[in-house]
């Protein structure tokens, strides 16, 4: 668990973090379905999960995104195996004290449970709020990975004075920074960490599997295909190695890093 066998989250320079992905979701798909253009062996297996993620300070959590529902679960066809906050309990974080969720886009499952974080603020990107609710939205090419109830709730939000808006790149504080990207949506934002093995890009949706980055082959839903690719590059610039950048949606990431826990072994693990 990110509390009594870690190692503090400082050592007497600049702060540093934990951070941790936990799964609440999964869905099965096809290799075609993950790259533009399809794929030679389209019809090969190649399962989806989905993430949140933690990062943990000395005296302040930060959790980045909000996973979805039983009604995106049960109209969208994915297997809804815990609630965010269910899934981020099981590392002893609070979704219902929570103060600060990043929120990287505004696609159903990254915004879809924000209802779980009842005493949060929200940081998101200008660029993504006006691209939810703007022009762009009335065809159904782009707005397909919306659910238009979050995003009205999202807007009720922000008229609560509880949502804070970014103009690109913003350091949140020491050791964390959020950097946008766009491409999959016009305002996605990615997330740098600093940790004990260095800088950590949490990507999201700047790249879903960790094929779509390195084998530079973009995922299929996508606002800027362009953009998309300059993300690949900027992750690059901004994380030390190519291991020091998660992908969002990825089961291998379960497989890469070490579990939290035994029992938490395919649910929740440890990135840096």
């Amino acid at each position: 668990m990110p509390t009594s066998e870690d190692p503090p989250a400082s050592g007497g320079g600049e702060p540093v973090y934990r951070v941790f992905a936990v799964k609440y979701a999964e869905r099965d798909a096809r290799r075609g379905e993950h790259f533009i253009g399809g794929d030679p062996h389209d019809d090969e297996p190649m399962p989806m999960d989905y993430f949140v993620w933690a990062v943990v300070g000395d005296d302040r959590t930060w959790v980045v995104d909000t996973g979805f529902g039983p009604a995106d679960a049960e109209a969208r066809g994915r297997r809804l195996l815990r609630s965010a906050a269910d899934g981020l309990a099981l590392i002893d974080v609070d979704a219902a004290t929570a103060t600060d969720v990043i929120i990287t886009h505004l696609h159903y499952d990254h915004v879809g449970g924000f209802d779980q974080f009842p005493a949060a603020r929200f940081h998101v990107q200008d660029r993504e709020v006006a691209f939810a609710t703007g022009r762009h939205m009335t065809t159904r090419a782009l707005n397909h990975a919306f659910t238009p109830q979050h995003i009205a709730d999202f807007v009720l939000a922000v008229h609560a004075g509880r949502v804070v808006f970014h103009d690109g790149d913003a350091e949140l504080a020491p050791g964390l920074t959020l950097h946008h990207v766009g491409g999959h949506t016009d305002g996605l934002q990615i997330v740098r960490v600093r940790t004990e093995r260095g800088w950590l890009v949490l990507a999201s949706d700047a790249s879903h599997y960790y094929e779509n980055m390195q084998a530079v082959r973009p995922f299929p839903i996508v606002f800027d295909v362009g953009d998309m690719l300059n993300g690949y590059r900027r992750m690059a610039e901004l994380a030390d190695g190519p291991a020091m950048i998660v992908p969002g949606h990825d089961p291998a990431v379960l497989a890469r890093h070490p579990a939290v826990s035994d029992e938490l072994a395919g649910i929740a693990c440890r990135l840096a």
